[in-house]
């Protein structure tokens, strides 16, 4: 005997139900590379272990973990392919010495500002091209860009940096490509972890730091020691941050699981940029008005000298496959959107 429509119709609905109520619980243990004090450099990731929960009922959590905790920074790709943690937090320039094309996912010098990095990420090629750089080197994970700051400063010195002659010599810590350009300038660079940079700078290890933002910096107490801030920052207009996620992990996923992922990372995405213009001024303002800071901006010549050293370490980095293709990708990408950012936007005030 035929059940009528309206039974199988129930009888279906009742087992996507019970099928969904099954889904077996997931708990993200994510060690990450920066302090979950830092504003829109760590709060981010705090914010997603805050919405998880909440977007899917119960179904993923996420446990955080502060740097050095559970996983040391420098490490976390690799404990998450291998399956030492299911998931973490970092910068994919940090794995730039192995996969030399991940420096491109984070931030390049001069390159694009926020809305153009999301258009070509998730309107582009570049999120497909982020997973298969990872899946091509053999890493067993999965990404999700899951935060996003706007343009940091160039860096805290303790002497005035006139001319480019005045670079050479300098001790400085420096993050990424924009480090490489440095060197092309006679800078010796390292790159030390944002907790102890304050301390090289006070003891006179280094010279000159870049970190971040300047309501990030301010944390950091670079203000103290380097008196003299550069705007505007060349080397990272725009910085995306990773949620890496073994992939074993998230093939068990249910789909509905994954979008929640996805779905609250690409809300992160949002939340992070509101949040880092949002707090910028306020630093700004204390440096320069309670704090004796002298705030520059780096005259022509010298940005011109930035960008010539540029092109040189990128004729370098390009003799790597990986980052020659995803480069001439984003470089096509960015020449289209010329054609509507060169109109659309209203030249900025000096």
């Amino acid at each position: 005997m035929k059940k009528p429509l309206q039974t199988l119709l129930a009888s279906s609905a009742l087992a996507l139900c019970c099928a969904a109520a099954h889904a077996k619980p997931v708990l993200l243990k994510t060690p990450i590379a920066f302090g979950s004090n830092l504003p829109a450099l760590g709060t981010p990731i705090a914010w997603v272990a805050d919405q998880l929960p909440l977007v899917s009922g119960g179904e993923v959590k996420m446990k955080i973990y502060e740097p050095g905790k559970l996983v040391a920074p420098l490490q976390i790709l690799d404990a998450v392919s291998a399956g030492k943690v299911n998931s973490g937090y970092s910068i994919a320039g940090y794995w730039a010495g192995k996969i030399p094309a991940a420096a491109i996912f984070s931030t390049i010098p001069f390159g694009p500002e926020a809305p153009e990095f999301l258009a070509w990420m998730y309107y582009g090629n570049g999120l497909t091209l982020y997973q298969k750089m990872y899946d091509d080197a053999g890493y067993n994970v999965h990404v999700e860009p899951c935060s996003l700051v706007s343009p940091e400063t160039s860096g805290w010195f303790k002497k005035p940096v006139e001319k480019v002659e005045d670079l050479k010599g300098l001790n400085m810590r420096f993050y990424g490509l924009g480090g490489e350009v440095m060197q092309k300038l006679g800078v010796s660079t390292s790159l030390i972890p944002g907790g102890e940079i304050f301390g090289a700078l006070e003891k006179g290890a280094i010279d000159a730091t870049e970190f971040s933002q300047p309501a990030i910096d301010e944390k950091l107490g670079f203000y103290k020691v380097a008196k003299h801030n550069y705007f505007p920052g060349w080397h990272q207009q725009a910085t995306v941050f990773e949620l890496l996620i073994n992939k074993d992990t998230w093939n068990e996923m249910t789909d509905q699981q994954r979008a929640v992922v996805s779905t609250t990372c690409k809300a992160s995405m949002t939340n992070s940029i509101a949040e880092s213009e949002y707090i910028q001024f306020e630093a700004i303002k204390k440096n320069t008005e309670e704090r004796g800071v002298t705030v520059h901006e780096w005259s022509p010549e010298m940005l011109d000298a930035f960008r010539k050293a540029w092109s040189e370490v990128l004729e370098e980095q390009k003799k790597d496959p990986t980052f020659a293709a995803v480069y001439e990708d984003l470089s096509t990408f960015r020449e289209n959107y010329k054609l509507w950012s060169s109109r659309a936007f209203v030249p900025r005030e000096q």
